[in-house]
């Protein structure tokens, strides 16, 4: 079993996690904190969670990984007395998809303290379960427009791994975050890995964006070969377009900035066939350091407890 037991503990019956032919299950690890554009990732693990049959089995000690004066949780006060305490959690459930295939779902705060603890910890359990890949979240604000196909970027330990998905070419650099460590840590101790950073429009990245967790979790399926429901998801997207839409037909400010980054979306789209470029306009790749200013702009406008404003 893992070596850094102390950082969490186990909660029994562990099922088994393997399949019938003995191969061991997929790990998603969907982190909250860093680069969670329009809630994404909340979304995914929530959807994953409530949406299929799934088993508390690893409960990480948070006392050991969060910074609760950088993130402070949310105490509920309810006319004279405080009445509840949103208590942060760091996760691991076993989830079973619609056809009964186990896999391994990682979820809650980016851990701010311990990093290599913490990964060693979850690469530690993930070969002690048989994890065959390990598949990381992340969700960026760009400018992309709603009114067109949500996209993500693809990047894995192995380019076989991401065939058929479109990849961020170019190189650069981008502040440090455990999801992208977990995702290097795994490759290095021989475990396959890959991620999606799903793109969200940047007007609409302080808000829950039903179209960015459908395209996460339609990618986590195809990767994997797991079937992961989708309908909800789909239907809720569509509701969420409609009704961006039409509160935007009333600004005719915000319409014709729209209606440009359309212009821009299209143009390059038409153009996009056999070029590396995936930054919409076809302007040039983005340099480290505008990629980094963008991190750090998103996480700025973050609240106290490193969510999303829903306002």
């Amino acid at each position: 079993m893992a070596r850094h037991s102390d950082l969490y503990r186990l909660i029994e019956p562990v099922p088994d996690l393997r399949s019938e032919s003995g191969e061991g299950p997929v790990i998603v690890h969907a982190l909250e904190g860093f680069s969670d554009a329009g809630q994404a990732i909340q979304g995914v693990a929530e959807h994953l969670r409530e949406s299929l049959d799934s088993q508390l089995i690893v409960e990480f000690d948070v006392d050991e990984f969060v910074d609760y004066r950088s993130r402070r949780p949310q105490l509920r006060y309810s006319f004279d007395h405080f009445a509840g305490y949103s208590e942060p959690t760091i996760q691991i459930h076993a989830v079973k998809d619609s056809n009964g295939t186990s896999f391994l779902l990682l979820s809650g705060l980016e851990p701010d303290l311990k990093w290599d603890g913490f990964t060693e910890s979850v690469i530690d359990l993930a070969n002690s379960f048989g994890a065959r890949m390990s598949v990381g979240l992340g969700a960026m604000p760009l400018g992309v427009p709603h009114t067109r196909p949500t996209q993500a970027s693809a990047h894995a330990s192995n380019v076989d791994l991401i065939r058929g998905f479109t990849a961020w070419p170019g190189e650069f650099s981008v502040p440090g975050n455990v999801t992208s460590l977990l995702e290097l840590r795994m490759a290095e101790h021989g475990i396959p890995s890959a991620g999606f950073t799903v793109h969200v429009p940047q007007y609409l990245s302080q808000t829950a964006y039903p179209a960015a967790v459908l395209n996460l979790v339609g990618n986590i399926a195809q990767i994997s070969d797991l079937e992961l429901p989708t309908g909800e998801l789909e239907t809720a997207a569509e509701e969420f377009t409609a009704q961006v839409t039409a509160q935007i037909t009333d600004s005719p400010e915000i319409r014709t900035a729209v209606e440009l980054m359309e212009k821009q979306y299209d143009d390059f789209m038409e153009t996009r066939h056999g070029s590396d470029s995936l930054n919409p306009g076809g302007k040039p790749l983005p340099s480290g350091d505008e990629i980094g200013a963008e991190f750090e702009k998103f996480l700025a406008q973050q609240t106290g407890d490193g969510s999303p404003d829903a306002g």
